[in-house]
């Protein structure tokens, strides 16, 4: 199969793993030495109507791409654990963060 920018842009991109919405493909990333596509970019949504700015442009490499569909593009991003320490009980718990 193969799309266009333009028909890349209207398909909306979803994490199988969160179920999180993440957006719609603004961008591609491409390697210029090898003429491939590196990954998608899904730029961030303006926080406030843009007076204070956007949030983080999201990137995702080909290789977390899972599915093309006609709508949507599904993704799986890698799960990165952090220690996060609570207070009230002094234990350490591993909480999953999606970046």
């Amino acid at each position: 199969m193969v799309c266009s920018l333009d028909e890349l842009r209207r398909k909306e991109v979803i994490d199988i793993n969160s179920g999180e919405r993440l957006g719609f493909i603004d961008d591609v990333r491409l390697d210029l030495e090898t003429s491939g596509v590196v990954g998608l970019v899904i730029y961030g949504r303006t926080r406030f109507f843009g007076i204070f700015g956007r949030d983080e442009d999201v990137e995702i490499p080909c290789g977390d791409i899972r599915v093309v569909g006609s709508e949507v593009v599904l993704i799986s991003r890698s799960l990165k654990l952090e220690p996060s320490i609570s207070t009230d009980n002094k234990r350490i718990t591993m909480s999953g963060l999606f970046k």
